[in-house]
């Protein structure tokens, strides 16, 4: 019985939006019975549409992921950017031995002071993400 009341509810409601078509033998009940429906239509719809809006267990598990990588990666290069020109590796390698003009730039103390400045700047906008990482609890939050 309720299977057929709310059969007839959604032929009255399709019937409403094509006014030819209105079911003349609808009950006083079946008109009152949408407008309580369609209350609660919206409602059911926002619920919906904030399931779908939900992120799922696994791409929160790959932005985590993504996020680890990251600052991981910006650690590394920054503390290899930060201790390499100052350390004999930086000048006495193959390459630049057979470029003096080469060697003689990157042993001058600004470029080693730029690189290790471009380190720190990596370091810091790694940690930085990594402070500023939060879990979205909707896709249109988190991106």
């Amino acid at each position: 019985m309720q299977g057929l009341h709310v059969a007839s509810i959604g032929v009255h409601s399709v019937s409403a939006n094509f006014p030819s078509q209105q079911n003349s033998a609808s009950s006083a009940s079946e008109k009152e019975a949408p407008s309580e429906d369609v209350n609660s239509f919206p409602a059911r719809r926002s619920s919906e549409a904030q399931n779908r809006n939900r992120v799922s267990p696994l791409e929160r598990w790959v932005n985590r992921i993504a996020v680890i990588l990251f600052v991981s990666l910006c650690a590394i290069f920054g503390a290899l950017l930060v201790i390499l020109p100052w350390s004999p590796k930086w000048t006495d390698n193959y390459v630049l031995i057979s470029y003096p003009g080469l060697r003689d730039f990157i042993e001058n103390g600004f470029v080693r002071g730029m690189c290790t400045g471009l380190g720190v700047l990596d370091m810091w906008i790694g940690f930085s993400e990594a402070t500023h990482y939060h879990e979205a609890e909707n896709r249109l939050d988190g991106f």
